[in-house]
């Protein structure tokens, strides 16, 4: 059992639902961030009746102690380790998803979206080849993650295996959705009719949205960057990019810590609203050269690029807590003319520039609170995962029902999300009042 992490619903959940075994007979494959908090979900997953496989959602987030304990107990298999490359990423993720005899999982746990998106292209790869004959080709495309699944895909055809995803897609009764970037991919599949499968958004359930993207982040944030670099915070001028949720949590971080805190915006509400909490709201291009810290928590593409990054001050911090790794022009970076690469230590880079200037980068341009630091507190991850458990409960259940339609996206009923909220405020010694009979007639 993974020990020492701070949950309050799992618990009650396994209390709750384990006796009944509400999970009886489900296969259930997640791509989440392995992690200690993970591995409690996994152990519930199990605990109410389930068959567990899983696979980290990043190439730094695992924590090989939590993943070990997960795998000695004979919990679930895992397919991940710190430090991944993408061939063997993706490689993962495909086992995790390739039960025995090919056969796939009943429900999916999602973050960020690759295990779905392995799917679907799989799907679309087999429908094409069915009809002309042709393998999909890996140098079709320059995005060093797609090449790996197209290879995964055109590898599986070679063998032999030329309806494994569509037989996978038929299977499948759904999947929960932790991210916010994951839930807009499902959103715009659903928009186009080609989602093949019923989504519940758990990334916007409010007691996972307001919790782990604002609180979570509060605290991951400053922990990574101390972890990395053991920068002084106070009095630095510190960029935040996007000010959503996590971008909320991010710059109440950094001005918390003394920080001058300017914020980057499109959106003229959240700028708005940046402006109100006594934050400068700048274009990127104002502040690039007086900076001294840039984090990125947009969900986007190309946020900060080369031609940015080149005229940052010596040793400026570059960092990514959105999603993915293309929020920071990588590609960009790495091929820069003269660019200069050395390793500090592992997830911290110096990129020096040909006129001797250099910029440090954070995990390498993937999410630095788990590539550098533990990610999210347990407390925190407890709202989120709890809400995970009552997806997977509520699509197993009512995998013969009409509740939820293959190609839509569904969001978690209120009720639950109050219910989770309640199993937390114990914890923190929170009491409620209520209403009276006439109060509650009133409104």
């Amino acid at each position: 059992m993974v020990t020492g992490v701070q949950t309050c619903a799992l618990p009650i959940f396994r209390a709750e639902y384990g006796p009944q075994e509400v999970l009886k007979g489900a296969k259930i494959s997640g791509s989440l961030h392995m992690t200690i908090q993970t591995g409690v979900l996994i152990e519930t997953l199990q605990a109410l009746g389930a068959e567990v496989r899983w696979a980290s959602c990043n190439i730094f987030s695992t924590q090989d102690h939590a993943a070990a304990a997960i795998v000695k107990a004979q919990t679930a298999n895992v397919f991940a380790w710190k430090g991944e490359t993408l061939e063997e990423y993706w490689d993962c993720t495909n086992r995790m998803l390739t039960w025995p005899d090919n056969d796939g999982p009943d429900i999916l746990v999602d973050d960020g979206g690759d295990a779905t998106l392995l799917i679907h292209e799989g799907v679309k790869a087999e429908r094409h080849f069915a009809k002309t004959g042709e393998f999909p080709d890996p140098d079709s495309t320059s995005n060093a993650e797609f090449k790996q699944v197209l290879r995964i895909i055109r590898d599986g055809l070679k063998a032999g295996l030329t309806d494994k995803w569509t037989k996978m897609s038929e299977k499948l009764i759904g999947v929960s959705e932790e991210t916010t970037t994951g839930v807009a991919r499902l959103n715009q599949m659903a928009a186009k009719g080609e989602l093949l499968l019923r989504a519940i958004n758990v990334n916007d359930s409010v007691t996972k949205q307001k919790f782990d993207n604002v609180y979570g982040c509060k605290h991951s944030l400053p922990d990574g960057l101390m972890r990395a670099t053991d920068v002084m915070i106070a009095g630095k001028e510190v960029v935040i990019a996007g000010f959503g949720d996590v971008g909320k949590g991010c710059a109440q971080a950094m001005k918390a810590c003394g920080a001058r805190v300017v914020v980057t915006e499109i959106d003229p509400i959240c700028a708005l609203q940046a402006a109100m909490e006594g934050y400068m709201v700048k274009k990127l291009d104002s502040v690039v050269s007086t900076a001294d810290i840039f984090i990125t928590a947009t969900g986007n593409k190309g946020i900060i690029m080369k031609h940015h990054m080149a005229q940052m001050k010596n040793n400026a911090i570059v960092a990514n807590i959105g999603h993915f790794d293309n929020e920071i022009d990588m590609e960009g970076l790495e091929s820069y003319p003269g660019i200069k690469k050395v390793e500090i230590k592992p997830q911290v880079h110096r990129f020096e520039f040909p006129d001797g200037h250099g910029i440090i980068i954070l995990a390498e341009g993937r999410l630095m609170n788990l590539g550098c630091a533990t990610g999210h507190p347990s407390f925190v991850m407890s709202c989120s995962f709890a809400n995970q458990v009552l997806a997977q409960i509520d699509l197993w259940e009512n995998k013969e029902t009409q509740k939820y339609e293959k190609g839509k996206v569904y969001k978690l009923p209120k009720i639950l999300d109050e219910k989770v909220a309640r199993l937390h405020l114990p914890a923190l010694a929170a009491e409620l009042d209520e209403l009276s009979k006439d109060q509650s007639d009133y409104i």
